[in-house]
């Protein structure tokens, strides 16, 4: 069983909070590491509850990897099932401001299952929040 299920609103706000650096990374500033080891981990963690499993690996070094998505468990070695991405890109999928196709240059997804995440996503979505700066 995975570990214990993130606070939603935790999650959100963790996320928010780098939403702007995402959206905008050539005029807003990075976020301090802290802050955005924060966004990554909640919604890796997000998406291991919402797709449990052990079938795909999903890492954003250095902040984190998480096994989810239903199936054969990988116990040895390289998964055969991996997604590896910068936390830019990953927080962009988590946001909803980038789509699978559009961060596909931008992250490694091995394997026939590794694509599946991109049906958990995104976590918080931002396209359909209209008080995303309110909060």
């Amino acid at each position: 069983m995975p570990r214990r299920a993130p606070d939603p609103a935790q999650v959100r706000a963790e996320l928010l909070a780098v939403a702007p650096w995402v959206r905008d990374p050539d005029t807003v500033d990075r976020p301090a590491r802290p802050v955005l080891a924060a966004a990554v981990r909640s919604s890796l963690r997000t998406l291991e509850h919402a797709a449990p499993g052990h079938s795909v690996e999903v890492r954003v070094p250095p902040f984190g990897a998480v096994q989810c998505v239903e199936g054969p468990r990988h116990t040895r070695g390289t998964p055969p099932n991996v997604v590896e991405t910068d936390a830019a890109t990953w927080l962009g999928l988590a946001l909803g401001l980038t789509t699978w196709a559009e961060a596909a240059d931008r992250l490694s997804a091995s394997g026939h299952r590794a694509p599946e995440i991109a049906r958990w996503l995104p976590v918080v979505d931002l396209r359909r929040t209209s008080d995303e700066t309110s909060e």
